[in-house]
């Protein structure tokens, strides 16, 4: 697996939707993704990197104090896909939610990015 790969994994959960700040997590978003990115959760689908931008604000304009993604377990990745499990949760408690980013990589940016929460 490439370098890059890795970064765009991390970028996704640490950057964007991990990031606090409005500003740090819209630069993000739009260095990782492409201009046209899809992104497919359990509400619905959003096109766009401002699109994910936003979804991702107001999912951390929902969390409580300390509550942080982090990696879990080993990342997938070939022919163009990678797979990335998490946790949202305290650093030091239950998780309060646990899934899997699944993205397709085209140009060296994220062009679909679904996530799937544990049941």
């Amino acid at each position: 697996m490439d370098d890059q790969t890795l970064e765009l994994l991390h970028a996704n959960l640490a950057e964007v939707f991990g990031e606090r700040d409005a500003d740090a997590r819209r630069e993000a978003a739009r260095r990782t993704y492409t201009a046209d990115v899809t992104f497919t959760d359990a509400e619905g689908t959003v096109h766009g990197w401002e699109a994910v931008a936003t979804k991702a604000g107001a999912l951390q304009d929902g969390l409580p104090p300390g509550a942080a993604f982090a990696e879990e377990g080993p990342v997938y990745a070939g022919a163009g896909r990678a797979a990335l499990a998490w946790r949202l949760g305290p650093a030091d408690g239950e998780p309060l939610v646990r899934g899997i980013d699944i993205v397709t990589i085209v140009d060296g940016r994220i062009s679909e990015l679904l996530t799937l929460l544990v049941g």
